[in-house]
């Protein structure tokens, strides 16, 4: 028989005691109050309480010291799928995150900060990739600053179970109050990565137009849309030879008047180092495409007064209720970005100048353009069937859309202009018979083309007067003259 009021009374007792011998949980866990039953009913303690004691959980008896970290970040991942809209308030996709730190590079021995850190998964990752390039993750300092206090407390603990003692994680608004400083002034960081939450209403305006730290050279953005003012905070608390990485809405790119100005000055201080368009629907709450902005205040001397677009909207996974980066397409981004060169429909290096001639207007498919062209509408061929070749063996459709499909398989050629289907595909639904292992974007071509251009309309004419015809003759059998 279960003494549920006694249980309750050691848990509450031993959340204490956890506390008071680990200071880095100091305001943590006394929130908790085991005692408060309709959150937590009799029935519920005793499955957890039959749960938990089926396992003894202590870090020798892991396959590796953070396990307890890496289950905590999955039962935040979890909640996070659960919570819907509020779950991106705390958790940022692990992919999206592991693409930034990877921008970043971060090394062992520098600082890192996350002015709105969530649940802290982008300062655990920082630490995973010092780990998996052969640095010691223990050595990076973590800082951040997270407003919701159940959100803090989560953070806490993660940093908790991983390991990291030392974070310094504070509370507060990071806009209107940053506790990171140091006799009167920001603290500076090797690294300044985040995901703020998209253009936040009452950020704090009237209080960041006076602000006492210098945090906004280039002027506060309008007071419903917060976006800029985070990115300033992120840029003045970084070192001269920092890097910052932050996640954005693509308004922060082509929005104008005060958020012109604040694009203009950081372009014109060279401080931006490459724009990374992601695909939409990777994050929680939201089905908008976002951007990745990195930031670096010593751009290497080839890379000096020019911009990196690249425009990975195209290339991801897609999921029933939200898409997710592969593996293959964070490597694509980072390699892009290292080599710093451009790729066709997908990467675009600007000079300032020509940046400067649109307007300081940095939409992505303006530099790096996925899309493809207009499509060709033959009138000979509408009006008289085959498919033009030049439409076949256009670029972007054959490297693009065919990849290497021979066309021959499928077309023969009538003249130096026209392809016409093989006479054994004498059905749209063969196109799939003779085509044999084509990928489904090949067929789905294929297909396009058969509706476009099989039928003429010269055809058509004559298939209307056949019939007009054959309803004469039947009128006629019918006594009608």
């Amino acid at each position: 028989m279960f003494n549920f009021a006694g249980i309750r009374k050691s848990l509450n007792k031993a959340t204490e005691a956890i506390e008071e011998h680990n200071s880095s949980l100091e305001g943590v866990l006394v929130t908790i109050d085991f005692n408060i039953k309709n959150k937590l009913s009799d029935a519920k303690l005793r499955d957890l309480l039959s749960h938990f004691s089926q396992h003894r959980l202590r870090n020798e008896d892991f396959e590796r010291p953070d396990m307890l970290g890496t289950a905590y970040e999955y039962l935040i991942k979890m909640f996070a799928d659960s919570a819907g809209k509020k779950g991106g308030e705390f958790y940022t996709p692990s992919e999206v995150v592991q693409l930034l730190v990877a921008l970043l590079e971060p090394h062992a021995g520098m600082r890192i900060y996350d002015p709105t850190t969530g649940s802290g998964g982008m300062l655990v990752q920082t630490r995973n990739y010092l780990k998996e390039h052969g640095e010691n993750p223990a050595n990076l300092s973590l800082f951040g600053q997270e407003m919701n206090l159940n959100t803090w407390a989560i953070c806490k603990m993660n940093m908790f179970l991983h390991g990291v003692q030392s974070a310094d994680i504070r509370k507060g608004d990071t806009l209107r109050e940053p506790k990171h400083t140091q006799g009167g002034e920001l603290m500076s960081f090797d690294r300044v990565i985040a995901n703020p939450p998209f253009s936040l209403k009452k950020w704090g305006k009237d209080e960041c137009d006076n602000d006492g730290f210098g945090r906004f050279p280039y002027g506060t953005p309008p007071k419903d849309a917060g976006d800029l003012a985070f990115v300033q905070h992120m840029i003045a608390s970084t070192n001269a030879e920092g890097m910052v990485g932050v996640v954005m809405p693509h308004g922060v790119l082509f929005r104008g008047s005060s958020e012109k100005a604040i694009r203009q000055g950081i372009l014109e201080d060279d401080l931006l180092e490459v724009v990374v368009g992601l695909p939409s629907g990777l994050f929680y709450g939201t089905g908008i495409p976002a951007c990745l902005l990195i930031i670096n205040k010593n751009k290497p001397a080839d890379r000096r007064g020019k911009v990196l677009f690249i425009n990975a909207e195209l290339e991801f996974e897609e999921g029933k209720n939200q898409n997710k980066l592969r593996e293959q397409d964070i490597s694509k981004i980072v390699e892009t970005f290292n080599n710093y060169v451009d790729v066709k429909r997908y990467a675009k290096v600007v000079k300032y100048s020509e940046i400067a001639e649109n307007d300081f207007n940095l939409n992505i498919r303006r530099y790096a353009d996925t899309s493809p062209p207009a499509e060709i509408f033959d009138v000979r061929a509408i009006l008289h069937g085959g498919v033009p070749i030049r439409e076949v063996h256009n670029e972007y459709i054959e490297e693009e859309v065919l990849a290497g499909f021979d066309a021959s398989l499928v077309f023969d050629k009538t003249d130096n202009d026209y392809y016409a289907f093989k006479p054994s595909i004498a059905r749209k639904e063969q196109i799939r018979e003779v085509a044999g292992e084509a990928e489904a974007k090949v067929i789905t071509q294929l297909e396009h083309w058969w509706d476009k251009y099989q039928v003429s309309l010269h055809e058509l004419d004559l298939q209307v007067l056949d019939a007009e015809q054959e309803m004469q003759g039947y009128l006629k059998e019918l006594g009608y003259e």
